[in-house]
Formats: C-alpha cells, sequence, structure tokens
C-alpha cells in the first residue's frame, strides 16, 4: 500500500527547533487517503490540554507542511490529522487522514470502536491464566492530574483481553486488545490485574535493569546502570480496519521497537522459566 516512492520518502524526518530534537519516522502504510507511521516513545502524539506548548508529533508534521519539507512537498500534502492517539511512552503505529472528509470517516471508525488494535507488553508477574480479560470501568483520577483509575460507579466502560506470549522468571510479554478506547486503558487495567508495565512509573511498573536477571554482572567504576526498559514498556503492534475509502480490510504491523527487542533478547538468555 505504500506507494512507488524514492527510498528517502519512507521516513519522514521532524525535528524541534527549541528543544533540539530530531526523529525519524517510519511510514508504515500509505495510499492517497491515508498516511501510517510508526511514533517513537517520548513523543506526544497532539498537544497537551496541561501543557499546550510541549512539543508533539501533530505540531511538528503540520509545520512541516507549512514549511514544505521534502516529505511534505513530494506527496502534495496540505492536511495531516489524527483519528486516534498513543500515549507518550508508547511506541507504534499513529494512523492519519490527509483529508478532513478522511478523518470525519476514520473518527466514525474509530468512535464506534471497529478498529481491531494489538499492543505487546512487557508487564511485571505471571498471570494465572494464558488468556484472560479486565472489565472495569476507568475514569479521571479525582486527585492526580492526567492520571485514570477504575471507577465502578462514574468510570466508562473498559474491556482488554491480553495473552500470554512468553514468561519470564521475572516478567510476562502479553498481547493486548483493547476492545474499547479509553486514555490509559491498557496501563490501568495491568496494575488492576497486579501486572503492571514494565518501566510505567504512573502506574507502579518499576524500570528492568541487566543487573535483575543475568547471573554475573559487573558494572565499571564509576558507572551508573541504565535500564534496559526505562518508560511504560507498551508498543501498537498492529491495527485492522475496514479502509474508510475503499471498504477493503486494511492491516498495519509496526515492528518491535529496539528498548523491547534488547530486552527480550537478555530476558531470553537469562530468564527463561
Amino acid at each position: 500500500m505504500i506507494p512507488d516512492l524514492p527510498q528517502a520518502s519512507r521516513t519522514i524526518k521532524l525535528s524541534s527547533p527549541a528543544t533540539r530534537e530530531f526523529w525519524e519516522l517510519p511510514v508504515l502504510c500509505e495510499d492517497q487517503y491515508l498516511l501510517a507511521i510508526d511514533k517513537p516513545s517520548g513523543l506526544a502524539t497532539s498537544p497537551d490540554r496541561y501543557n499546550p506548548d510541549r512539543t508533539n508529533l501533530l505540531k511538528l508534521l503540520h509545520a512541516g507542511i507549512a514549511e514544505a519539507k521534502p516529505w511534505a512537498r513530494e506527496r502534495n500534502l496540505a492536511y495531516l490529522m489524527n483519528a486516534h492517539r498513543l500515549d507518550e511512552e508508547t511506541s507504534g503505529i499513529i494512523l492519519l487522514a490527509k483529508s478532513k472528509p478522511v478523518l470525519v470517516q476514520l473518527v466514525n471508525l474509530f468512535g464506534a470502536e471497529k478498529p481491531c488494535k494489538k499492543y505487546l507488553a512487557l508487564v511485571r508477574g505471571s498471570p494465572l491464566e494464558n488468556r484472560f480479560e479486565v472489565e472495569a470501568k476507568i475514569a479521571p483520577h479525582p486527585a492526580k492530574i492526567g492520571l485514570f483509575h477504575i471507577n465502578p460507579k462514574s468510570g466508562k466502560r473498559a474491556t482488554t483481553r491480553f495473552e500470554v506470549l512468553e514468561k519470564f522468571s521475572q516478567v510476562t510479554l502479553l498481547k493486548c486488545e483493547p476492545l474499547t478506547d479509553r486514555t490509559h486503558q491498557i496501563r490501568i487495567h495491568l496494575r488492576y490485574a497486579q501486572l503492571p508495565l514494565v518501566g510505567d512509573q504512573l502506574y507502579g511498573g518499576k524500570p528492568l535493569f541487566l543487573s535483575r536477571i543475568k547471573p554475573v554482572y559487573r558494572l565499571k567504576p564509576q558507572q551508573s546502570e541504565r535500564p534496559l526498559v526505562a518508560r511504560a514498556a507498551l508498543h501498537a503492534q498492529e491495527m485492522s480496519l475496514q479502509h474508510p475509502m475503499t471498504s477493503e480490510l486494511l492491516t498495519i504491523t509496526a515492528p518491535c521497537p529496539k528498548d523491547l527487542t534488547v530486552a527480550l533478547k537478555y530476558l531470553r538468555k537469562y530468564a527463561e522459566i
């Protein structure tokens, strides 16, 4: 579904002069209506209501279009907008519409909870069953701005299915399929199941260090150990939906990011059960 564009067009290069940061985002899927890219961890999807000046993906994309950057000019782009979001720490698929009519159709699809989204999650602990489901209502936290919690009375309906992919001595790799689309849904449901995401400091998940899984680990003098996964270990790996304009089934996948790939390599080497 990616058109015959020059090799450079298969990535979108973004930069923030204010923060001197640079990103090179792979294009996962594209046609005349849609653009899907692989968002890195650490980059917010859209403006933060509590910090509107913070760097975010949509702001950078719109700036690139306005400045006629090569990636925007060769596609003749005048419009890009998202119909869904990923948390700042979550990596993976972001689907964008290239026109307002396409956006309206996408919003309707996501509003009807029709797209099927699958995530990879590295969690602390081990579930009792290989397949399980969490159904628990979610609401904004009454005292902590930007956080959410389980609230059976005033929360919104939320359901997530989980499947064990690999088990290790300290952590588990899960496939997560949210059947609803609530903010922080997977993170909160995992905490509720007492399986917090590795590195999810907001919801009780500790970072993963190599020293905790490798039998003999030596750190050089004057050095401090960096975690294998420091962020919430969640990756939007796959999305399947009916194309908003052609009605064909569209499936988009994003490769496992480097930090999770490295962590899994060490877990398989030193922490297999």
